[in-house]
C-alpha cells in the first residue's frame, strides 16, 4: 500500500515522539504474524507500559539518523516490529521475554537503551533485572535498615532495664 507525502510525514512524526519519549528500543523480527498473536502481544506490553508497532523501515531508519542512533543497514531487512518501553525498560523487557517465549513468529533482533545499542543476550539480561518498583523497594530497605538498628541499640537499654525492674518487683513479697 501507498502512503501519500502528508502520511509519510504523519508517520515519521510519529515515530519521532515515541522515540524521544521512550527510555528503551526494541526491535523484533516478524513473520506470519496473525492480528490475535498482535493483538495479544500489545496488550501485554501495554501493561508494562510498552507500545509494539510494525514499522516502515525506511522511515524508522530516517529518525534513528536524525536522533543520532547507530545501527548496521542489514539489520533492519526483512519485516520488523518495535518496541518502546515509556518509562521502565527492564518491565517491558520481561513482557517481550514472556511473548517471545515459545513464539515462533516473533524474535527479538536487538535493541536501544538510552541511544546505545543492545545484542540479543543484552535485551534477555534486562528482561533479568528487577523491574523498577521492586528496585524502589530493595533500596528502601537498605537505607533504612541502619536506621532500624540505630532504633534497637538505642532502646535496648531501656528495654533491658525495664525488665529488671519488673522481674525484681516479682521476686519481692507484695506489701498487702
Amino acid at each position: 500500500m501507498a502512503f501519500s507525502k502528508q502520511q509519510k510525514e504523519k508517520i515519521v512524526e510519529d515515530y519521532r515522539t515515541w522515540l524521544n519519549d521512550s527510555k528503551a528500543v526494541f526491535v523484533l523480527s516478524y513473520s506470519k504474524m496473525r492480528m490475535p498473536e498482535v493483538n495479544a502481544a500489545r496488550a501485554k506490553l501495554r501493561d508494562a507500559d510498552g507500545k509494539l508497532h510494525v514499522v516502515k523501515n525506511r522511515l524508522f531508519k530516517r529518525v534513528l539518523d536524525e536522533s543520532g542512533y547507530t545501527y548496521d543497514e542489514k539489520f533492519w531487512e526483512g519485516n520488523n516490529v518495535v518496541v518502546f518501553a515509556f518509562e521502565d525498560a527492564p518491565s517491558v523487557a520481561k513482557a517481550l521475554a514472556e511473548v517471545t517465549k515459545g513464539n515462533e513468529v516473533l524474535a527479538v533482533r536487538g535493541g536501544y537503551l538510552d541511544k546505545a545499542a543492545l545484542s540479543v543476550k543484552q535485551v534477555s539480561s534486562l528482561a533479568d533485572l528487577p523491574t523498577l518498583p521492586v528496585m524502589r523497594a530493595m533500596l528502601l530497605g537498605t537505607l533504612l535498615a541502619p536506621a532500624s538498628k540505630l532504633v534497637r541499640t538505642i532502646a535496648e537499654p531501656a528495654r533491658g532495664l525495664a525488665a529488671v525492674i519488673k522481674a525484681n518487683s516479682e521476686k519481692q513479697p507484695s506489701a498487702a
